[in-house]
């Protein structure tokens, strides 16, 4: 492939092009021809009667997706577990080594600190941010005057996140003239010093993570709103109080919309690396007490330039949510309720798992 790219730039060179132009033109030249063999094999399948102009239609319109995924997720994808067999710095020849990067990983400190680190950020954030999420959609469930207002209000901060967000609560959570502190001044505490404090730096992180419980919001919402309120007369004429109207109703039709808020948020925090790569840049003496999993694989990959290394942390942070996940699939049947899944199915399937 490399052969193949330093012809076209050389093409190029003799055309008078650029030379800051050659590699984007070398590429898009190398995409041109993916996609003409494409439509070629797709045309001579339609002249030869092996398949129809519709089922030729279908590939032709997904072929953008095809070629993206293959180039730019499953191409690198592979190509880091090449990578996760090898030791390479960027600079000399890759050489491999087998499974010495994963054998390094059972005996690696830092590693344990990065993954203590994120599954307490995990455990401890999902939750605080499910409960508050769906506190605030039941609040801003209701049909009054202005409650758009509201939900906007409440939406917004989600869309100040990374790197924006985490500058702002670092002066938030200023021990002299922060927020927080001034606030807890006014009621006869002296706050802690947060992020310059390496016992209550992840709190901070934890608290800042509740800054976008907006977005679930929303989506718990959309769950809210499709509750048919047939279920909710009848609860009404049963004499049903508010509690066990939202632990029997409201809780069990949208447990598949906490489902998912769940799990996606499980997978973003175990992808947790702004908030430990800036603050442990800006505030001093706070050692590994922010070292996130993705930002420990950062660190080796860019800094240290262990590539090999770094690839195979990548690969075990995939088997980990990966795991996760399955777990998380696995649990579901306890409590989470399809309205399209009869219940004696449902009970049997709970008794199986």
């Amino acid at each position: 492939m490399s052969d193949v790219v330093t012809r076209l730039e050389d093409l190029l060179a003799l055309l008078h092009v650029a030379e800051g132009f050659r590699p984007i033109l070398s590429f898009l030249i190398m995409l041109a021809v993916v996609f003409a063999v494409f439509f070629g094999v797709l045309w001579l399948g339609v002249r030869a009667g092996r398949m129809s102009r519709n089922t030729a239609a279908f590939w032709a319109f997904v072929s953008p997706w095809i070629v993206g995924f293959l180039l730019f997720t499953a191409g690198p994808m592979v190509y880091s577990l090449i990578l996760s067999f090898m030791d390479w710095d960027l600079f000399d020849p890759a050489r491999f080594v087998g499974l010495a990067n994963y054998q390094h990983a059972l005996h690696d400190d830092r590693l344990a600190q990065a993954i203590k680190v994120t599954l307490v950020y995990s455990v401890v954030s999902i939750p605080l941010q499910t409960v508050l999420s769906l506190a605030v959609a039941l609040l801003m469930n209701v049909n009054v005057r202005g409650i758009n207002v509201f939900r906007t209000i409440w939406y917004l901060p989600s869309l100040v996140t990374g790197v924006a967000q985490t500058v702002l609560f670092i002066y938030v959570f200023n021990p002299d003239f922060g927020l927080v502190n001034g606030a807890l001044r006014l009621i006869g505490i002296e706050g802690p010093q947060w992020l310059f404090d390496p016992d209550w730096a992840l709190p901070a992180v934890v608290i800042m993570s509740l800054w976008t419980v907006g977005g679930n919001m929303v989506i718990y919402l959309a769950g809210l709103r499709d509750i048919p309120a047939e279920l909710y007369e009848a609860a009404e004429i049963d004499g049903a109080g508010r509690w066990r109207t939202l632990w029997n109703i409201t809780l069990p039709q949208i447990s598949p919309v906490i489902f998912f808020n769940v799990v996606t948020g499980m997978i973003g925090a175990m992808q947790t690396f702004t908030q430990g790569y800036v603050l442990t840049h800006n505030e001093g003496g706070l050692g590994d007490s922010l070292l996130f999993y993705v930002f420990y694989l950062y660190q080796n990959a860019f800094s240290l330039f262990k590539i090999g290394y770094a690839s195979a942390l990548a690969w075990i942070l995939f088997v980990m949510i990966m795991m996760l996940t399955a777990l998380m699939f696995r649990g579901s049947a306890f409590w989470v309720y399809y309205e399209s899944q009869r219940p004696s199915r449902r009970r049997r399937r709970a008794r199986v798992s």
